[in-house]
């Protein structure tokens, strides 16, 4: 059976693998995304670096040498699927990523948004199979988005469809990286959720006390993934915070329920792993925000099934099936 790597490229990580032709992983690799540069350069180094060490990894492993290069960037990404328009939480401007890559490795390669990616792997294998409209919501350093219409994905005239995260929630609310205020992953992200944990502690509210007894004492040491294990753990603060965020969620899936009628919208993205203390309250956000509610069939916000590991598979099913 034929192998592809994929790719996945966030705002603190870069994740790869190398997949079979049902979207088993077979090999694995990370990075952490370099700090951002003026210079893109920096981090498309580590995107080769990655998939060097992937068909290293294939060699060693027996695996059959991959054939295709699939990569889901966190950005604006073209219609042309080979430039990243604009990239909030890193460097690229316009990055004419699939040449840039292309010079350095010597297989086809295609590029996608990774909501994108993210939700084709869930339509082909995951939460969202079956399905003909689905809606894709990463939650990691920001908010992604993928729309799926009738079995296809949705990327708009320009490429840019789905862009969630950037639709306004609070008017005049929290400056988003993208230059305006009060966009929604300021309110239902991994980012908005450490900024209000690190907030209290940093305001000696007495609301963070076991929170800092759990870092000890380092704010700083407050991440996305250390308020999911002390929230999972019964810390009340994490788990008001978590369910803030699933608030927010819910009231921005209310939106896009009127706008886009899906019949189901999957919760993906690092964030995620919080499972029901996040969907929970979001549920219960969007069943009383629905327009219609009561009198209309309402979507399912179900967990994405692949979790963080849904962009690189459907990274390297989109590249292995651009070049059949």
């Amino acid at each position: 059976m034929s192998t592809s790597i994929g790719i996945d490229i966030g705002g603190t990580k870069v994740s790869g693998g190398v997949l079979d032709g049902d979207g088993r992983i077979l090999v694995r690799t990370r990075r952490d995304t370099p700090d951002r540069s003026n210079a893109p350069r920096v981090v498309e180094d580590t995107i080769v670096e990655v998939i060097e060490e992937l068909l290293a990894l294939a060699d060693e492993a027996g695996v059959e040498r991959p054939t295709t290069v699939g990569v889901g960037a966190a950005g604006f990404v073209a219609a042309d699927r080979a430039t990243v328009v604009f990239a909030p939480h890193l460097s690229w401007r316009n990055e004419p990523l699939r040449a840039s890559l292309g010079e350095r490795i010597a297989l086809p390669i295609s590029i996608d948004n990774d909501a994108n990616a993210a939700l084709w792997a869930e339509h082909r294998f995951g939460a969202a199979r079956g399905a003909t409209h689905a809606v894709m919501i990463t939650l990691g350093t920001g908010i992604g988005g993928a729309i799926l219409v009738g079995g296809q994905l949705m990327r708009g005239r320009y490429g840019i469809a789905g862009e969630f995260g950037h639709m306004q929630v609070v008017p005049g609310g929290q400056r988003c990286e993208c230059g305006n205020r009060g966009c929604w992953e300021q309110y239902s992200s991994g980012n908005a959720l450490v900024r209000e944990a690190r907030g209290l502690a940093l305001a000696n509210s007495p609301m963070a006390t076991d929170l800092l007894a759990h870092v000890g004492g380092d704010a700083s040491a407050l991440t996305g993934p250390v308020l999911t294990e002390v929230a999972r753990a019964g810390d009340a603060t994490a788990i008001e915070l978590l369910a803030e965020i699933g608030h927010w969620l819910g009231v921005g899936i209310a939106d896009l329920a009127a706008a886009l009628d899906p019949e189901v919208f999957v919760i993906g993205g690092g964030v995620s792993a919080a499972g029901d203390l996040l969907l929970g309250p979001a549920r219960d956000t969007f069943a009383r925000q629905l327009t219609g509610r009561g009198y209309r069939p309402a979507a399912r916000i179900v967990a994405a099934h692949f979790g963080p590991d849904a962009g690189l598979i459907g990274a390297a099913s989109l590249g292995a099936e651009q070049q059949v």
